[in-house]
């Protein structure tokens, strides 16, 4: 059986909110010395660069942010709150600031070595439901910050074709503050998986 491809660079390197949708159903992979642990994503969020008030470029280039002005198909990973990471993957052209936030996965593979990163969670959906919860069950920190995603390494993305499903779209989570950006329909996710972390769809 032939295996997945990984997705290659040309993927991440066009608009910002396209490949937030063609995210969804994609394979994340987490190779560790202890094995390989991976989650099917099921929930994103576009951040569209320096216009887009909610995206960490509109204040310009920082050491923190640096990744997102770089070459597409990279991991841009920060620390939130003193306590969480969050994975995005940065998009469209090189110079361009915009980048992909990975906000919840169904787990697929490694699930024990999950629940061993992640002691508190009680069930499989307390795994990777929410980016902070997904980052620890995948032992995603700043080490991998800058990461290249297009070629198998500690971290990378894989081809799924054969996954079917409806996209939801819906506002972002927690940008109030992002102005006349705060309202943009730029989530998205599986409708009815039950591993989003917040659902606007009643089904």
């Amino acid at each position: 059986m032939k295996e997945p491809d990984v997705l290659p660079r040309s993927f991440y390197a066009r608009d910002t909110i396209d490949v937030a949708k063609k995210l969804l159903g994609k394979v994340l992979v987490r190779d560790t010395p202890a094995g390989r642990i991976s989650v099917r994503i099921v929930e994103t969020e576009a951040y569209c660069g320096p216009r887009d008030k909610a995206c960490h470029a509109s204040r310009g280039r920082t050491e923190r942010n640096g990744v997102m002005f770089g070459e597409p198909g990279h991991a841009y990973v920060y620390f939130i709150y003193g306590m969480y990471h969050c994975l995005n993957f940065v998009t469209e052209r090189d110079g361009y600031p915009a980048a992909v936030l990975v906000r919840a996965g169904e787990p697929l593979e490694g699930v024990e070595a999950m629940r061993a990163l992640r002691r508190k969670a009680k069930k499989p959906v307390d795994l990777t439901s929410g980016p902070g919860r997904l980052c620890m069950a995948l032992g995603i920190d700043r080490a991998l910050n800058g990461a290249d995603v297009c070629r198998k390494g500690p971290l990378y993305v894989e081809d799924s074709e054969d996954a079917v499903f409806e996209v939801v779209s819906s506002k972002r989570i927690g940008v109030d503050y992002a102005g006349e950006y705060r309202d943009k329909p730029w989530r998205f996710y599986i409708k009815g998986s039950p591993f989003v972390s917040v659902r606007a769809d009643k089904n």
